[in-house]
Formats: structure tokens, C-alpha cells, sequence
């Protein structure tokens, strides 16, 4: 998998989460406090998921 399909991934499924923040009402503070975060979880572990393995190892 690489990684723009992941990320790809992430953004869609954030962008549902967020959705569905906003329809019931929550804070529109906490709303960007948790896609920040979420995003940032997803970058990290999509980088060490995605990461090629070094040869000379």
C-alpha cells in the first residue's frame, strides 16, 4: 500500500467523522482539536506502515 492511498484513506474517513460532528452539534473547537490529532496519528502510522525497510540491514 503506499502512502497517498493511505493518507487518502485517513482524509476520507475524517472527513466522515467530522461530518458527523458537526450533525450532532458538537463544538466546532473540539471538532478541529480531534481532526488535528487524528490526522496526526495517521500521518505517523501510516509513515512506519508504508515505509520501506533498509537493505543493508
Amino acid at each position: 500500500m503506499t502512502f497517498a492511498i493511505y493518507v487518502f484513506g485517513v482524509l476520507l474517513a475524517l472527513g466522515g467523522l467530522i461530518y458527523g460532528g458537526v450533525l450532532l452539534d458538537v463544538p466546532r473547537q473540539w471538532i478541529t482539536v480531534g481532526a488535528i490529532v487524528l490526522l496526526g496519528l495517521a500521518i505517523l502510522s501510516g509513515a512506519k506502515s508504508t515505509r520501506q525497510k533498509d537493505p543493508s540491514a
